[in-house]
């Protein structure tokens, strides 16, 4: 008989093994990576184009053309479409970033049938109209009305200046008078020019009817080669700002700098550093700042990878007469992880959660199929997950030094506070 009252052995088995996704070639060259025979009926196609604000001609244009994709199109208002989304239980969910923009759609797959050729006409045939514009407009104003009241927002965008360059792709924000300068003829050009789909994703189970319905909708998608960008240079250097909100009765501190991309060989030193650092709830600036100080709520530190450069940012909102210590705190740990060795039992906690939390992202199949897509799109290799977890989980206190000299350096950060 089991005996419940000794516990079961700890076991600590890491993998991340990717299933193989089937590749099917389009007879326009496109390529659509399909992970199937899951257990939910539901599907997900998904359609990356490279129209992100790298590539936008005009500031907010990216973003625009974007969220006006479901607005209308040649035969279809943006109501009709929304009726026929609800009626079918399907849903368009549109993700525009720095790189790329995404347009997925969710769908059980027995509707499927449905809502695809809503989901073409929408990606062939938007019109962009000047009602639904001038309406996305006004609110897009109003809320950047209210964010700027916000130091956190206001700090953000800041720090994102600050490391990248004002008119960097990454560090430009998006300002009152972009937005009212945007009109339609810049979304149907932009739409035009840059709305040429990249690669395509198909998660769920189809039968051979349904494949075909795709393949045949994949098939009427212009290609055509993007235009090769030349890559501005970020132009940032160290710096210190302090935006005064006199009402305001907390600061928002925001460190930054430019940091080395996923396919640098010391990223995954880089990642568990960032981990130990601020990287979550048992890391040392919440245990400083937060826990034994009690200076903040929440302090945290993240890595921003882009497809052309990647940052990283330290973030805590305290009371203003705390602003001070908190950075003084922040430099106090940075220095720390460059001149003391990490303990083995916090290295060993940080690498076990760290490669947890990894695993989590497995839990399904649209994420496991968004980690084939990171992969594809950040032109990593097919092993880089697995590279990434040997080498967290033999690297060194003395290896984690070395890369927190080089990057780590506190008199490196741009320090923005807003309040």
């Amino acid at each position: 008989m089991l005996d419940r009252t000794i516990p079961p052995a700890f076991a600590k088995e890491f993998s991340f093994d990717l299933p193989i996704p089937e590749i099917i070639s389009l007879p326009n060259g496109l390529k659509l990576f399909r992970l199937k025979d899951i257990e939910q009926d539901v599907i997900k196609l998904e359609v990356i184009y490279k129209a992100g604000k790298w590539h936008e001609p005009k500031a907010g244009v990216a973003y625009f053309t974007a969220h006006m994709l479901e607005k209308g199109t040649a035969g279809l208002s943006s109501r009709k479409i929304a009726e026929i989304l609800d009626h079918q239980g399907a849903q368009i969910e549109i993700s525009s970033g720095a790189d790329f923009t995404s347009v997925a759609l969710y769908s059980l797959s027995k509707n499927i049938d449905k809502v695809i050729p809503v989901l073409f006409e929408i990606l062939q045939q938007s019109t962009f109209p000047e009602d639904e514009l001038a309406l996305l407009k006004s609110i897009s104003i109003q809320n950047l009305k209210i964010n700027n009241e916000k130091t956190s927002f206001v700090a953000s965008r800041m720090i994102q200046k600050s490391i990248y360059g004002a008119t960097h792709p990454y560090g430009r924000s998006l300002e009152e008078s972009d937005i009212d300068s945007i009109n339609a003829s810049d979304l149907n050009l932009f739409f035009k020019n840059s709305f040429i789909p990249q690669e395509i994703y198909l998660t769920g189970n189809l039968n051979e009817n349904q494949l075909i319905a795709v393949e045949l909708g994949l098939k009427s998608q212009l290609i055509k080669n993007n235009q090769i960008i030349e890559i501005p240079i970020p132009t940032s250097h160290p710096s210190i700002e302090n935006i005064i909100k006199e009402n305001s009765v907390q600061s928002t501190i925001r460190f930054g700098k430019l940091t080395i991309k996923k396919s640098h060989v010391n990223y995954p030193g880089l990642l568990l550093l960032n981990h130990i650092l601020g990287g979550y709830f048992g890391s040392r600036l919440m245990k400083n700042v937060r826990e034994e100080k009690g200076l903040t709520y929440g302090i945290y530190s993240s890595i921003n990878s882009h497809l052309n450069e990647s940052s990283i940012v330290i973030a805590a909102d305290v009371n203003k007469d705390k602003t001070e210590i908190t950075i003084k705190e922040i430099h106090h740990e940075l220095r720390s992880l460059i001149v003391n060795p990490i303990p083995n039992e916090e290295l060993e906690i940080a690498k076990n959660h760290l490669l947890g939390t990894l695993q989590l992202e497995l839990s399904n199949p649209f994420s496991v199929v968004d980690k084939i897509k990171h992969l594809n799109l950040n032109q990593l290799n097919a092993d880089y997950y697995l590279n990434l977890f040997s080498r967290v989980k033999i690297i060194s206190s003395l290896d984690l030094q070395i890369i927190a000299t080089e990057l780590l350096d506190p008199i490196s950060f741009d320090i923005i506070v807003v309040g």
